[in-house]
């Protein structure tokens, strides 16, 4: 007997026809969303586009002006807002346990708290923002709902956090609703993309990693069917003029299809534009900006940065990363001056101006008004690379609409504060950034202009960041902790950081491999044993290849000289084109080679310093 296909599950949750009006501007126009079991969505806009109000129509918070929200008896939804509510708990185990459903499993609020490196019994109001943020997320995750609906969630969490959140999400069955800044949480983990978009939603079945190239490809069109439009109602125009002596009905009727190609282009919504950020700069610092020698500082007997030394020049691009707690904040500020070390010295070079974006927003009083946040409460105008420019002009820059110039700073969404602590601290003339998270909270579109502005500015940037795809956009060198007050500084991104420090992991085995290794033969390792792990030796063909690697890469190098000389040559390719093109390949496959055998010797020399001391 044939057999029939099974039918598809109904979905969790269906969003129809969702529509909602804030101050006369459609924030949603006939949203759709459809969440079911397994889904992996990526919910994805720009700042004030309506994500959040999304979510929390999704979550039952918020009822919107028209539209069904259906959701599957005893399907369990849980929601992890920016900003939690501590009110009434008195310490963190208790918000979490109140996240937990009757028959939900007790336990895992104290291993998730765990996880999460907290004890349960902090007083939820004395929490950091870190700390905030990791006992929501242990609420949300404790009582394993059917969907679980995020926004945010890597806001002020170190990276270790956030790489265990990856690997805690991607395990679980829940189906999950994502809004984040960071490209790369949401590249692992999303497997479909929501674009929230002038108030309408569009799905497509393909993970964040592939969205955005999708994305540009929907404005472009959508340009070309307005430039289209455009020269159509052009062209009806022409005839109106010109072309009215035909029979009566028919200019009618053709009068009446301009009229309405002329209301389709006046009910068009044009996608937002890019903020045009840029920062006033100062006249150039001197080539040698910050040095420190063996700089030192502890809190009574805990050590945060010991015997650390570093030289920036114009021009660098620091990344600062590492565990929160680490001292990362308390680092910057000793290379900046705000702070003094215990011991060592700190120079800065000649002319330094510096700009500084705080992590905590702390100079902004939620009283004051955009346009008093913008100008320091002087005026309507501010100096922007030595021009006056108007606040409402600046603010246009940063994406801030007209109307807004009198609106308070409380209530503001976390991307605008974003935006404007933004603006605040470029508006100064300065040849060295500081910045401290300088992504939170900002929308993907927002972070690609800055992180363009950052390329292009010509002076230097220091910077804390726990956003490893930005960082490995942006910066030049890394620091980070080793442990005990040490710190390390790596060439590259963040990527670039993790690869050096795997040849180092293997460089030096840990002492724990070799307390195995003696527990294994039957003998307990001594603490001396533990102390003084094997080294790894270079084999003779590391030796050898050492000697011979700089050999080989001058002779490269003169090799490619030579062939670039020849090609050189601007009547080459008119009288010999066959040597012109064997001459090409030949430099393309001399080039990687040198980048080849660059790589190799590098690596080697690594490994050599490393074991040599």
């Amino acid at each position: 007997m044939r057999g029939f296909p099974e039918p598809m599950a109904p979905p969790l949750l269906q969003l129809t026809d969702i529509s909602l009006t804030f101050g006369g501007t459609p924030l949603l126009d006939q949203a759709e969303l459809s969440v079911s079991q397994g889904d992996r969505i990526c919910l994805v806009g720009r700042n004030g586009s309506g994500k959040s109000t999304l979510l929390k129509i999704v979550a039952g918070l918020v009822e919107p002006d028209k539209g069904v929200r259906f959701a599957q008896p005893g399907a369990t939804i849980r929601y992890l807002q920016q900003e939690p509510d501590f009110t009434g708990f008195a310490t963190t185990l208790d918000y979490v346990q109140a996240g937990l459903a009757p028959g939900d499993d007790g336990y895992q609020a104290h291993y998730l708290l765990e996880q999460l490196e907290l004890t349960g019994h902090e007083d939820p109001t004395h929490l950091s923002g870190g700390e905030a943020r990791r006992t929501a997320l242990a609420r949300v995750l404790a009582p394993s709902p059917d969907i679980l609906l995020l926004d945010e969630p890597t806001n002020h969490l170190d990276l270790t956090t956030i790489e265990w959140l990856e690997g805690e999400l991607a395990s679980r069955r829940s189906a999950l609703i994502l809004i984040s800044h960071d490209r790369r949480f949401l590249s692992n983990l999303s497997r479909a993309s929501v674009w929230l978009d002038r108030g309408k939603t569009r799905r497509i079945d393909i993970g964040f990693g592939q969205f955005e190239a999708w994305r540009d490809e929907q404005l472009a069109a959508e340009e070309l069917e307005q430039h289209k439009l455009d020269r159509k109602i052009e062209a009806e125009q022409h005839w109106l003029r010109y072309g009215v002596s035909g029979r009566r009905k028919r200019n009618v009727k053709r009068l009446g299809n301009l009229y309405a190609l002329r209301q389709q282009r006046r009910d068009y919504r044009g996608s937002t534009g890019n903020a045009s950020i840029s920062a006033a700069q100062a006249d150039k610092s001197g080539s040698q900006v910050i040095e420190a020698k063996g700089i030192s500082k502890a809190y009574g007997d805990r050590p945060i940065v010991t015997d650390f030394s570093i030289r920036i020049m114009r021009g660098d691009r620091i990344g600062i990363v590492g565990p929160n707690g680490t001292g990362k904040t308390t680092l910057l500020n000793l290379l900046t001056g705000a702070m003094p070390p215990d011991s060592g010295e700190v120079k800065h070079g000649t002319n330094l101006q510096m700009a500084t974006l705080d992590q905590h927003r702390e100079s902004l009083d939620p009283n004051w008004t955009l346009s008093e946040a913008m100008t320091g409460g002087r005026g309507d105008t501010l100096t922007i690379g030595g021009q006056p420019k108007h606040v409402v002009s600046y603010m246009k820059d940063f994406l801030f609409s007209p109307e807004q110039a009198r609106t308070p700073l409380r209530v503001l969404s976390g991307g605008e504060r974003g935006r404007l602590t933004l603006a605040r601290a470029l508006a100064a003339p300065s040849n060295m950034l500081v910045l401290d998270e300088p992504t939170n909270d900002l929308d993907l579109e927002t972070l690609d202009v800055l992180e363009e502005m950052l390329a292009d500015y010509a002076g230097t940037v220091i910077l804390i960041s726990h956003d490893r795809d930005f960082l490995d956009r942006v910066v030049s060198a890394v620091v980070v902790p080793d442990g005990e007050g040490r710190w390390t500084e790596y060439a590259g991104g963040y990527s670039d950081m993790l690869a050096q420090r795997k040849i180092d992991d293997a460089a030096r085995p840990k002492a724990g491999k070799a307390s195995s290794d003696k527990a294994a033969a039957g003998k307990p390792a001594t603490g001396s044993e533990k102390a003084a792990p094997a080294k790894r030796r270079l084999t003779f063909n590391d030796k050898h290849a050492l000697q011979d690697l700089p050999k080989r890469i001058a002779k490269l190098d003169k090799s490619i000289k030579a062939l670039q000389e020849r090609l050189a040559d601007p009547s080459l390719y008119a009288r010999d084109p066959k040597s012109f093109a064997e001459t090409s390949t030949a430099l393309a496959t001399a080039q990687t080679e040198l980048a080849a055998n660059e790589e190799k010797w590098l690596e080697l020399e690594m490994l050599r310093e490393d074991i040599e001391g």
